[in-house]
């Protein structure tokens, strides 16, 4: 059986991205390789094991392109109006609260954020299937 573990992503300045995640899903530094040519430094938060690892690729100058391929990382809350409230307070610029639903029943409560790169995340209330 496989086990989830992390999710990587491209940065163009480790700092700011680091501080992106810190700030708006409290996630900390579990670990950093330093190396010649890029870093790897992998975060996470008391949450879950799941880390996402952000690479640095040292002398990258240019943005990174996400392709046509890239959708989105999801995180969950407890309470999607309370984060979005948060991340708005800290300058995050979230974009606004939705609701989905299907067949008539309420699926998610949600909203996406996008972090320094441009690489969106969805931000689900813990309900349903997304608990």
């Amino acid at each position: 059986m496989a086990k989830a573990i992390h999710t990587m992503i491209r940065v163009l300045d480790l700092d700011k991205s680091m501080d992106f995640y810190k700030r708006a899903f409290g996630l900390d530094l579990a670990q950093r390789f330093d190396f010649n040519d890029f870093t790897l430094a992998y975060l996470r938060n008391d949450e879950s094991e799941f880390e996402i690892e952000l690479t640095w690729n040292h002398g990258q100058e240019e943005p990174y392109t996400h392709g046509s391929g890239y959708g989105h990382v999801a995180l969950s809350v407890d309470d999607c109006e309370a984060e979005h409230g948060r991340m708005v307070a800290e300058g995050l610029a979230p974009n606004p609260v939705k609701q989905m639903e299907h067949d008539g029943q309420k699926l998610a409560r949600f909203f996406f954020v996008e972090d320094p790169d441009g690489y969106k995340i969805e931000v689900v209330e813990r309900q349903g299937r997304y608990v």
